[in-house]
């Protein structure tokens, strides 16, 4: 499975951002649209950390730290998972990544400054 996330940019305190992740390379086993997708961040100096993810029944589910700001969503058929960011923070600045099963792209950066 590959993985490649897009859509980050440097953003001001408040702003809204989407992510895509752009899966392929589900040929066998378990299809996409049933797959368990992750979103996890890396902010400079500070571990990995688990945003989002949304189930094989498309159940949500988010960390304290952007429950309530993030909506992680799926498009079965182009293989797409997204993250939808609202009324950013500082706090918010990181690397991106989606992940099925341990495997991630190369992240996309979100930087949120004033």
């Amino acid at each position: 499975v590959q993985l490649a996330e897009s859509g980050g940019g440097l953003v001001q305190p408040g702003e809204s951002l989407s992510l895509t992740c752009l899966a392929s390379g589900f040929t066998s086993g378990i299809p996409f649209q049933r797959a368990l997708m992750r979103w996890y961040r890396q902010a400079p100096g500070k571990q990995l950390e688990w945003v989002a993810h949304i189930t094989a029944w498309n159940d949500e589910y988010y960390a304290d730290t952007v429950r309530g700001r993030f909506t992680i969503s799926r498009d079965a058929a182009k293989n797409m998972v997204y993250l939808r960011m609202n009324n950013l923070t500082i706090e918010d600045t990181a690397i991106y990544y989606c992940d099925y099963q341990g495997n991630r792209g190369p992240g996309t950066q979100v930087t949120v400054s004033s």
